[in-house]
C-alpha cells in the first residue's frame, strides 16, 4: 500500500508540473524514476524491491506491451509501403551496428567475456517507444523523422528478443524459461505475429455480424478487450507478446479506423499509467549500491553507448538518404533505452548465467542514464527545427479532417518537401480535437 501511495503522490505532482515540463527540460518520466529511487532501500527505505521481484517483471512487461499496442495503432500500412526504406535502414543496418558497437566497448572496457558482451549489446540495441515518442509527438519535427523513430522503436524490440534468447542460451547454464532453441524462438515470434493479426480480424468480424455490435459508449472497451486477451494468450502459449502487441495495434487501425479513434483517449491514458508505474518500480532498483558496483570502465561504456554508439550507427545507416543534417542528428541522438531493455535484462538476470549480475548492473545504469538524458531533451531537439511554417496555424494546431470530422495536426511544409515518400499522420494526432501535443502527453510513450 505504501507503493500505491507513493505512486499517487508522484502522479499528482506530475500532473501539476506537466505544463512546465511541456516548455522545459523537466521530465515527468524522470520524476517517477527519481521518486522510486528516493523511497527505495537505498534512501528512505519505504519500499523493498529486488530485481527478481515478480512486481518488477510484471510492471515492465505490461508497460512495454501497452505502449507497443498503442504505438501500433499509429502505423499506416499504405504509407509504410510507400516509405519503408528509411525505417528498414535503421533496423537492418543501424541496429546491428549498435549491437556490435555496444558489445565491443562492453568487452574491452568492462572486461566481460565475448558472449556476455554480445548479450549486453543485444539487450541495449533496441530503442524504446516510450521515450522515442516524446519527440515524435511534437509537430515541429518533420513527419518523415517522426515516422522513422516511431516505426524503428516499435519493431526493434521484437527483433532483438530472439538474439537475446540465443545469447542467453550460449552464455552458460540457465534456469527456467530462459532456455530456448533457435527453432523455439522462431516459433514464438511467428506465433506472436499470427496472434496479433488473427485476433483483431476475428473480433472485427464478430462486430460486423448483424446481431452483434458495440454500443457507442462501450466501443472504446473493444480494443482493450482485444489487448487483454492477446496479452494473456501470448503468455499462456509463450508467443512473443511484443510483436503481437505492435502488429495487433496496426491491424486494428487498418480494420477499424472508427474503433481506433474511439479507443485512443483510453488507450493513451492506460499506457501512460503503466509506463509511470514501471518507472517507479524500476527507480526503486536504482540504489547507491547498484551504482557503486559499476566500475569506471562501466561508466565510460555507458556514456559511449549513449553519445557515440547509437548516434554513429544511425548516422551511417542514413548516409545517402534525403534527410537534412538536422534530421539526421536528431534521429541519431534519440535512441533511448527503456522498458524493452529492462525486460530483457531481467530475463537475463533470472536465467542465472555467469556474470549475469555484473551485466545487469551495466544495463540498469545505461537505462537510467538514457532515461535522464533523452526524456529531458525533446524540447531542445524540437527547437532545432525551423517552425516558421507554423505561423497562421491556430493554437491547437489542428484543422478539421473532412472525411471523419476529427481533427488532424497540420504539418509544416518542410516535413515533406523534397521527399518522394509519403508519410502517415504523425504520432501528434492522438485524439480527435486534442490540443497540440506537449511533453506531458508525448512523454507517455504515445
Amino acid at each position: 500500500m505504501v507503493l500505491v501511495a507513493v505512486f499517487g503522490v508522484a502522479l499528482l505532482i506530475a500532473v501539476l508540473v506537466s505544463g512546465l515540463a511541456a516548455r522545459s527540460v523537466l521530465s515527468t518520466s524522470l520524476l517517477f524514476l527519481v521518486a522510486g529511487a528516493v523511497v527505495s532501500d537505498g534512501f528512505l527505505g519505504l519500499i523493498h524491491i529486488t530485481p527478481d521481484s515478480e512486481l518488477v517483471v510484471v510492471t515492465a512487461d505490461l508497460a512495454l506491451f501497452a505502449v507497443l499496442f498503442t504505438d501500433g495503432m499509429h502505423v499506416s500500412f499504405p504509407a509504410l509501403r510507400r516509405a519503408w526504406k528509411n525505417p528498414a535502414r535503421a533496423l537492418g543496418l543501424g541496429m546491428p551496428l549498435a549491437f556490435v558497437g555496444m558489445a565491443l566497448i562492453t568487452h574491452y572496457l568492462v572486461g566481460l567475456d565475448w558472449t556476455t558482451s554480445f548479450l549486453v549489446g543485444a539487450i541495449l540495441a533496441p530503442t524504446d517507444p516510450v521515450f522515442a515518442s516524446a519527440i515524435v509527438g511534437r509537430k515541429e519535427v518533420p513527419a518523415r523523422l517522426r515516422q522513422l523513430l516511431n516505426v524503428e522503436s516499435g519493431i526493434n524490440d521484437g527483433l532483438a528478443l530472439p538474439v537475446v534468447l540465443v545469447f542467453i542460451a550460449m552464455a552458460g547454464p540457465t534456469s527456467g524459461h530462459a532456455e530456448a532453441s533457435v527453432g523455439k524462438i522462431v516459433i514464438e515470434l511467428v506465433a506472436g505475429l499470427a496472434l496479433g493479426i488473427v485476433l483483431p480480424l476475428l473480433v472485427e468480424g464478430l462486430v460486423r455480424l448483424r446481431l452483434l455490435g458495440a454500443e457507442p459508449k462501450l466501443q472504446p472497451l473493444l480494443p482493450l478487450a482485444v489487448g487483454v486477451i492477446l496479452y494473456a494468450t501470448c503468455h499462456l502459449t509463450h508467443a512473443n507478446p511484443y510483436l503481437a502487441a505492435f502488429s495487433a495495434g496496426a491491424v486494428l487501425t487498418s480494420a477499424s479506423p472508427d474503433g481506433k479513434h474511439a479507443f485512443e483517449p483510453l488507450g493513451e491514458s492506460l499506457a501512460e499509467l503503466a509506463k509511470f508505474a514501471a518507472l517507479l518500480v524500476f527507480g526503486a532498483l536504482l540504489t547507491p549500491e547498484l551504482f557503486g558496483d559499476l566500475s569506471l570502465g562501466g561508466y565510460v561504456a555507458v556514456v559511449l553507448g549513449i553519445v557515440l554508439i547509437r548516434p554513429a550507427s544511425l548516422l551511417l545507416s542514413l548516409l545517402g538518404t534525403r534527410f537534412t543534417r538536422q534530421e539526421k542528428l536528431a534521429a541519431a541522438w534519440f535512441g533511448p533505452k527503456g522498458f524493452a531493455s529492462v525486460v530483457y535484462g531481467l530475463l537475463m538476470l533470472q536465467s542465472g548465467i555467469p556474470h549475469g549480475e555484473e551485466a545487469f548492473t551495466l544495463i540498469a545504469v545505461s537505462i537510467a542514464f538514457s532515461i535522464a538524458a533523452h526524456s529531458s531533451s525533446d524540447v531542445p531537439i524540437a527547437r532545432m527545427f525551423d517552425v516558421d511554417d507554423l505561423v497562421g496555424i491556430p493554437d491547437g494546431g489542428d484543422v478539421a479532417c473532412p472525411d471523419t470530422g476529427s481533427s488532424r495536426a497540420t504539418l509544416p511544409a518542410q516535413n515533406t518537401a523534397g521527399d518522394e515518400e509519403a508519410t502517415p499522420p504523425s504520432a501528434a494526432t492522438r485524439t480527435a480535437g486534442s490540443p497540440t501535443p506537449t511533453k506531458e502527453n508525448t512523454d507517455a510513450g504515445t
